[in-house]
C-alpha cells in the first residue's frame, strides 16, 4: 500500500465563525426562521443553529442546499473565507520539497532516519 497525501484538512475556527455569521445574515435578510430554513434545506433546525454559532462547517452539498433555500448565491455564504496551506508539499517519489512560493529545493543526500537510503546502481547494472 502506498502512502497518500491527506485528502482533507480541518476547517479553522475562524472559517466556521465567518460562515456562521454569513449564514445568520443571509437567513435574517430572507426573513426565514432557523426551523423554516432547516425544512427547506432538508437539515435539522439544530444543525442550522450549530452552523450559525460556528460550531460546524457544512459540506459543499449542504451549503448549496442552504444557499438555494435562501435564494442567495453560494458566494454570499462563503464571503470572506479563504484557505492558506499551512504545510509544505512533498513530491511523492523524490526528495524534493515544493515550497509555497513554488520554488523547490533538491537534497537527494538527505535521508530521513525512518526510511532507508535509495539503492544506487551504475547505468549498466540491472536489478
Amino acid at each position: 500500500m502506498s502512502a497518500r497525501a491527506p485528502t482533507a484538512a480541518p476547517s479553522t475556527p475562524e472559517m466556521k465563525v465567518r460562515f456562521g455569521e454569513n449564514l445568520a445574515r443571509c437567513r435574517e435578510g430572507a426573513d426565514v426562521s432557523q426551523e423554516e430554513l432547516g425544512f427547506r434545506a432538508s437539515i435539522h433546525r439544530t444543525e442550522v443553529s450549530l452552523l450559525e454559532r460556528g460550531e460546524r462547517m457544512p459540506r459543499v452539498d449542504t451549503a448549496l442546499r442552504i444557499a438555494g433555500s435562501l435564494g442567495v448565491p453560494l458566494d454570499d455564504l462563503v464571503a470572506g473565507l479563504e484557505w492558506r496551506p499551512g504545510y509544505e508539499i512533498v513530491v511523492p517519489g523524490s526528495w524534493e520539497i515544493v515550497e509555497r512560493d513554488g520554488e523547490g529545493s533538491e537534497s537527494p543526500d538527505v535521508v530521513p532516519e525512518d526510511r532507508p537510503a535509495p539503492a544506487r546502481t551504475s547505468s549498466g547494472d540491472s536489478q
